[in-house]
């Protein structure tokens, strides 16, 4: 399954997990720290809007930042994001990524390897997008707390995402208890946050 298809079946699941949520799911707290379920979902709009955003951008070749504000920016629209009715939230979630759909379906080819900036700052190809996005709504599926598990995660996404991660552990922790757990000689190492 190539990645645009891949996001595009995310996307899917995610219309049905928002399907029939109540005001009191939307405002239950998620499995991310402080975060409720409403939190969540505005930040699953933003950042389909935010690829949107650059990638709208670079059909004019230009680069912009993800998120207006950048990361100050981001935080103030999850907080506004989350304190809306319920029927706002979903209609926002569904809307931010069928336009997001839209655009990888339509993108002309010589578009794809333009730049598009990164919340850090740096720069990658709009063709990296697709599957960053579909990492994105299926892990933060799991995190609604809302059904969705991680045995529910495709294999595609398992073989994207799996060696990209495991490349990070080093710099998450003890490399020497890293090193002892991978050889089965010590417990799992306490690791910091994936950025």
């Amino acid at each position: 399954m190539n990645e645009v298809e891949g996001c595009r079946l995310a996307h899917t699941k995610l219309r049905t997990a928002v399907a029939d949520l109540t005001d009191a799911q939307v405002g239950s707290a998620s499995l991310l720290p402080d975060w409720t379920v409403g939190h969540v979902l505005a930040h699953i709009a933003r950042n389909a809007d935010g690829m949107s955003r650059r990638i709208n951008a670079a059909l004019r070749d230009e680069v912009v930042e993800q998120y207006v504000g950048g990361s100050q920016g981001r935080a103030a629209e999850i907080e506004a994001g989350a304190a809306r009715s319920t029927p706002e939230i979903v209609a926002d979630v569904r809307s931010s990524a069928e336009r997001l759909d839209s655009l990888f379906a339509t993108m002309p080819e010589d578009v794809w390897e333009k730049p598009v900036q990164t919340v850090g700052g740096g720069t990658h190809a709009i063709s990296m997008l697709p599957f960053r996005r579909w990492r994105e709504v299926e892990i933060h599926l799991v995190d609604l707390g809302l059904g969705a598990t991680p045995a529910d995660w495709p294999t595609g996404l398992i073989d994207g995402a799996l060696p990209r991660l495991t490349a990070t552990l080093a710099g998450r922790c003890d490399q020497r208890e890293l090193m002892a757990w991978a050889l089965g000689r010590g417990p799992a190492p306490e690791l910091r946050p994936w950025a």
